[in-house]
Parts: C-alpha cells; sequence; structure tokens
C-alpha cells in the first residue's frame, strides 16, 4: 500500500522530528497511510579529553548544553572557566553524534572513578540513603528563603506547554524550563530523555554565566526522579515542580536537600512533598520531615 498523499518536506518539521509513514486504524472505518512525525532519538557519545565517559540516548539540538549539565551534574566542573571548548570529535568514526570536552589543565579528573559513578547512577547501583549521601559530597543542602505564590505555580505548566514546538508536532518529547520568582520564562527545552531536557536548560545557565539558579524554579514535563533532583541540586535550585508525579527517593532527596518538591501540578491542584515554607498562600500544620521509601 503505497502513501498518495504529498509528503511533507523536512522543513516542515521542527529540528527535533522526523516524518514517518503510518497506517492509522480505527474500528469500524477504513484504514488509511498518512504521515506522522515522530520524535528524533539518536545516541550521544560524551567525551573529556578524548576519553569515553557517557553515552546517551538524545534529541539532536542544544547538545552543548546537555554535555555542560552533565559535567556540572557529575561534579566534574564547577563552574564556565572550567570548560575550554565542547566540539565534535573528529577522531571518532561518528563524530556527528560524538562530543569531545576540553578542560584547563587544573581540572583534575578520576576517569576510573568517574565511570564507575556514571554507571552506578544509570543502573541503581546504590541504595537510596547512600546515593543521597553521595550527592551531598560534592553539593552542599539548599538554604534559600525564596518564595512565590501558589497561584503563579498554577499559570507555569501553560507556559511550558506553549514553547514544547516539537511535543506538539510529535507527542513523544519531554520539556524542561526554568523560570524566575515572577514567572519570567528563562529558558525551556525538549527531548526524549527527562534528564537530558533538565541538563539542556541548566547548560543553558552555565553556559551562559547564569548560575547559580539559587533565585528560581524548575519545572518538568513528566515525573520527578531522584537524578532530576540531584540536577536541581548542583545548579542550586530551591523549588522544583513536576506535572506527574515524584519517586519516592525524589521525595526523601528533596526533604534532606533542602528543596521544594511540588508534584501534580495540574490546573488549580498540586501536591507539596517538601518545605512547603517556600509556598505562599499554601497553609499547613503538619510538618513534612525525612521518612524511609519503604515501611
Amino acid at each position: 500500500m503505497s502513501n498518495k498523499k504529498k509528503q511533507k518536506t523536512s522543513k516542515d518539521a521542527t529540528p527535533g522530528a522526523v516524518s514517518s509513514e503510518v497506517l492509522r486504524c480505527r474500528l469500524g472505518s477504513k484504514s488509511k497511510m498518512e504521515q506522522d512525525w515522530l520524535a528524533r532519538e539518536e545516541p550521544m557519545e560524551i567525551r573529556v579529553r578524548g576519553h569515553s565517559v557517557a553515552v546517551t540516548m538524545c534529541t539532536p539540538g542544544h547538545d552543548r548544553e546537555l554535555v555542560a549539565a552533565f559535567l556540572l551534574t557529575e561534579g566534574i566542573i564547577r563552574k564556565r572557566a572550567d570548560i575550554l571548548e565542547i566540539a565534535p570529535c573528529l577522531e571518532s568514526d561518528c563524530p556527528e553524534n560524538t562530543v569531545n570536552v576540553f578542560l584547563p589543565a587544573a581540572v583534575q579528573i578520576d576517569f576510573e572513578k568517574l565511570t564507575r559513578h556514571v554507571f552506578a547512577t544509570s543502573s541503581c547501583g546504590l541504595c537510596g540513603k547512600a546515593s543521597i549521601e553521595a550527592v551531598h559530597q560534592h553539593f552542599d543542602p539548599i538554604e534559600s528563603k525564596m518564595t512565590i505564590s501558589a497561584k503563579t505555580l498554577t499559570q507555569l505548566p501553560e507556559r511550558l506547554r506553549a514553547n514544547q514546538q516539537t511535543f506538539t508536532q510529535t507527542g513523544g518529547l519531554h520539556g524542561a524550563a526554568i523560570f524566575g520568582r515572577s514567572g519570567k520564562l528563562i529558558v525551556s527545552r525538549e527531548d526524549v530523555g527527562r534528564h537530558n531536557a533538565v541538563d539542556k536548560v541548566l547548560g543553558f545557565g552555565l553556559l551562559e554565566n547564569l548560575l547559580p539558579f539559587d533565585d528560581h524554579i524548575l519545572l518538568v514535563s513528566g515525573r520527578a526522579s531522584f537524578e532530576i533532583m540531584q540536577k536541581a541540586l548542583a545548579a542550586r535550585i530551591p523549588i522544583i515542580l513536576a506535572i506527574s508525579a515524584p519517586s519516592s527517593l525524589a521525595v526523601e532527596f528533596a526533604l534532606e536537600s533542602g528543596q521544594t518538591l511540588v508534584g501534580f501540578l495540574r490546573g488549580r491542584t498540586m501536591n507539596i512533598y517538601s518545605h512547603p515554607e517556600r509556598i505562599k498562600a499554601v497553609g499547613t500544620k503538619l510538618p513534612l520531615t525525612s521518612r524511609s521509601a519503604s515501611p
């Protein structure tokens, strides 16, 4: 069966989308071939001084931001000046999918320790408590006194959604955004990986010398996981919002890291899992304290 509809050209797609034929089916109706858009997913290898340290599946675009935030959140670098250059690795068999990072000689790296750490993080090889303690060896808990109104928070998901162009086209990407305390959008990014979307907005802040984001808010379009809370802590973000649910370890991490974690932010409702004192016009008489993820 051939598609007789005129195919859209690549210029009709956003950079994160690719066209594909799809057979649309509905019971009781005639099936038909149409063109659909898919979220683009490709591997990207990250090398530091020529050493391979990670491979991530991501949506092409804003690669430098993703790599910069990866280095920051893994504790490899601390500031913008720690990066000399981020460039395609011409020595790779796939230079378009391999990025090499050049750091000043003063930045010391234990590549063996880094490889073990990245593997343990991606494979959940550490128990929750050990993971939290390991992160706090790199990043201290947050003591921000920032506050924001609950009304302002309820307006942010719509602002993120309005900037998710590739999601509108494909329905297959996660979104992340940084907002100021007034609700002003600073930056938003999309990716097939929710962690990558977060890395891209944090990497934007790093490369533009905007960090720390200690007076800002992170909003993610999906759920809040331990890794997302870890990344937010590295950027010193005091308030993290998720449109979906948080994991148990994300809540425990937020409680111990001094972060305000909000989940199920939909319409006029939200669940506040930690440090509600930063959200104005929300009353509670019940203290939120650290608790175990299991009974």
